[in-house]
């Protein structure tokens, strides 16, 4: 289940949800107000090198980079 950051239009909090993919266009409840009016921000994804395929210095270990 995906996490999504979303913003309050009421407030202005700023929170993250997880969220299955089936209601991830549905409006969230801020959990500060209270009110049904948070659009989902557009955030980089979180994405992690560190691996048993990946060597000190950021490369796969295969020599192509694919395996």
């Amino acid at each position: 289940m995906p996490m999504f950051d979303y913003k309050c239009n009421s407030c202005g909090h700023k929170f993250d949800k997880l969220v299955p993919f089936s209601e991830s266009e549905k409006i969230v409840e801020c959990p500060k107000c209270k009110k049904h009016d948070s659009n989902k921000l557009l955030c980089a994804p979180n994405i992690s090198n560190r691996g048993s395929d990946i060597r000190p210095n950021g490369r796969c270990n295969s020599p192509s980079g694919f395996s």
